[in-house]
């Protein structure tokens, strides 16, 4: 039996990890801290709340403190971070939050780890903190070892908690390995991000705005992949190393928002071309070589069959979605404490 401090996890790729982890290892222990800021839903949380191998913490990472009195009492042998502030345009409009959380969160943390002791402390970082590559360059792909080039305050953020976590593992031997993600899709995902922004507008028969000419590129992940990645870098990867993950799922922002208009048989004049954001990457593409020959690990879903599955999960859960659209999801905490 292991014990896992899970930061962030009612967000939405901690708040997938939780939901996979709790019924796949009934045996081990999941304490979630989460300081419940716009992003964080404890109705994503709400199927597992009354599991016996889960526990839920609401509190700051940067509370060190309180984050202190929880690695005393709780006697955590492995963390994984999944807190972060994440929305790119967010954090071009207030960058503060978003170094306070991302960087000055891990120390806490990691400070923690190296008083009370883990066998493994977790981060999960970005694609994001290689910066972008060309659209005229389909042969090139991020590496674990291509510089770090970052284009916006989040992920300038992302990137120096990268490379605090490196220098912890250097300067103090603290056991840590880094992974690094494409774009994450799926169920229970915020939705001013584009796909579930995309799918909520396109219902309604809203105009679907893309910035730009549409023809940025993503490699899209879908997240209980993405989860099951961490999993085996957390149990068998080796100690400061680096793991990107991939989806091999290059698509264009407009062939994504067309994937899903012809998914929901909603015409394509709805969408709406808008300026561009400051600073918006043109590609990011993974080389997830590492962690396949190293730990096995392949995705099980391609794009055609991840976004069925999301979209259906939308189409199934409007209550969700309505909640966090009107604000009504961060009552939680009101109505049943």
């Amino acid at each position: 039996m292991a014990k896992f401090l899970v930061t962030g996890g009612a967000g939405f790729i901690g708040g997938n990890f939780l939901h996979i982890m709790v019924n796949r290892y009934p045996n081990d222990q999941y304490v979630c801290i989460d300081a419940l800021t716009y992003a964080g839903n404890m109705e994503t949380l709400e199927p597992i709340m009354n599991k016996p191998n889960f526990k839920f913490v609401h509190e700051d990472i940067t509370n060190r403190e309180a984050v202190y009195k929880l690695f005393e009492e709780e006697h955590f042998d492995y963390v994984i971070n999944f807190a972060a502030e994440s929305h790119v345009d967010r954090s071009i409009e207030n960058p503060e939050v978003f170094l306070k959380t991302n960087i000055l969160g891990t120390q806490v943390l990691m400070d923690a780890c190296r008083k009370y002791g883990i066998k493994r402390y977790h981060q999960v970082s970005t694609d994001e903190v290689y910066g972008d590559l060309p659209l005229d360059r389909p042969d090139l792909f991020f590496h674990e070892d291509t510089p770090i080039h970052t284009s916006s305050p989040y992920s300038a953020s992302k990137a120096s908690a990268d490379l605090l976590v490196l220098a912890y593992h250097r300067t103090f031997h603290l056991p840590v390995t880094i992974s690094r993600c494409s774009n994450n899709y799926g169920p229970y995902h915020f939705p001013e991000k584009l796909i579930p922004l995309m799918i909520q507008k396109a219902l309604r028969n809203e105009k679907l705005p893309v910035y730009g000419n549409g023809l940025n590129v993503r490699d899209w992940l879908y997240v209980g992949d993405h989860c099951n990645a961490i999993d085996l870098i957390v149990r068998k990867g080796r100690d400061g190393e680096v793991y990107n993950i991939g989806g091999h799922n290059e698509k264009t922002n407009l062939e994504v928002v067309k994937t899903i208009l012809k998914a929901l048989g909603k015409p394509e004049s709805l969408i709406e071309y808008v300026k561009d954001r400051p600073g918006h990457d043109l590609r990011y593409a993974m080389d997830p070589t590492k962690i396949e020959t190293e730990l096995g690990w392949k995705p099980e879903h391609n794009f055609d069959t991840g976004i069925v599955a999301t979209i259906k999960w939308n189409l199934e859960n409007q209550e969700w979605l309505k909640h966090v659209e009107s604000g009504e999801y961060q009552n939680w905490m009101k109505r049943h404490y």
